[in-house]
């Protein structure tokens, strides 16, 4: 049910864009004003919720570790699983932000006969997610080409690089099918595992087909019907020098793919796709574990009132004696 909560959102917004854009003629709202709505929304909530994440108290060093901590000379740590300076820190985030290392460690438990708890890897996920997430950022690099005249020479690369198939025209890049596998998968090890179908949300499979929405309304765009590149590219560049024009000839599945791509900008800061920005401020992996080489103390603490045990025992000797309670002092 949550799913198909999530379907229908995402039809309704495909077919807002299609009345809207097609149906009505309102190409400039769906061209301009929204994709500057949805962009100002986006750097808005992003800079929000990071200011906000920025400005919790971290008192104390609390980052995850899974390995030796840097102690006496003649033991040897381990830099990248207890990082003690912020080489290893470095290191450790750039593993984490680029390969997920965290998520390659990952286990999963599975009940078997017996009964019997088992624990094994679960590698799959790692594989897809990774595969999800270096195909949407190299599809994003990509669309730079949109947006700049000349074209720069490493955004070429790029695009060359992920067409080396030359496969029929339009050439066939291997980012639009690796996206369309992993997401794939990620949709449906949500939907068949039962564990993890139990505990999810709607707003978890919304995130999910939002995402199918734009890649598979870009795919149909570039191989199955016909679009203007030209005229894409002049209302690409008027939108960013504040200049826009929306020109003639462009078909109604690019005003759909710029919708779905709005409301993901506009939807981004306030889910969990925010996690791009939170691995950068989490303090369980961006702090180096030194508690051994300094001291930390709370900058918050203020002066408490204590009561020691010593002025305990002279405010309630008498009572204590008379309950047969020892007492260090007769």
């Amino acid at each position: 049910m949550n799913a198909l909560i999530s379907l229908v959102a995402v039809l309704i917004l495909v077919l807002l864009a299609y009345v809207g854009a097609e149906l009505a003629g309102w190409r400039f709202l769906f061209g301009v004003v929204l994709p500057y709505v949805g962009i100002a929304t986006f750097l808005v909530g992003v800079v929000y919720r990071v200011i906000k994440w920025a400005r919790s108290p971290v008192p104390f060093r609390i980052p995850t570790t899974c390995g030796q901590q840097k102690s006496h000379s003649w033991i040897k740590n381990d830099n990248l699983e207890s990082p003690h300076n912020i080489w290893g820190v470095l290191g450790r985030m750039a593993l984490e932000i680029l390969f997920f290392r965290s998520l390659f460690r990952n286990s999963r438990a599975e009940v078997k006969e017996g009964p019997k708890i088992v624990y094994g890897p679960d590698k799959w996920l790692w594989a897809g997610s990774l595969a999800f997430h270096w195909s949407f950022l190299i599809i994003f690099v990509r669309h730079f080409k949109y947006f700049a005249e000349p074209v720069p020479s490493w955004v070429l690369g790029i695009q060359n690089l992920d067409g080396f198939f030359q496969v029929g025209l339009p050439i066939i890049l291997a980012t639009d099918a690796v996206i369309v596998l992993a997401l794939s998968f990620l949709f449906f090890r949500r939907v068949l595992d039962p564990k993890l179908r139990y505990i999810s949300l709607p707003a978890d499979y919304f995130a999910l087909f939002l995402l199918m929405g734009v890649t598979f309304s870009g795919i149909l765009m570039r191989y199955f019907t016909k679009t203007d590149i030209t005229s894409v590219k002049m209302l690409g560049t008027g939108l960013l020098s504040f200049s826009p024009v929306v020109p003639e000839g462009i078909g109604v599945m690019f005003f759909i793919h710029l919708f779905m791509v709005t409301i993901l900008l506009a939807y981004f800061p306030f889910s969990k796709l925010m996690h791009f920005a939170g691995v950068f401020m989490s303090p369980t992996r961006n702090l180096a574990n030194n508690n051994r080489m300094a001291r930390h103390v709370n900058p918050w603490d203020y002066p408490v009132k204590v009561h020691t045990y010593e002025e305990y025992e002279d405010e309630f000797r008498d009572v204590m004696k008379a309950a047969g309670l020892p007492v260090e002092k007769e």
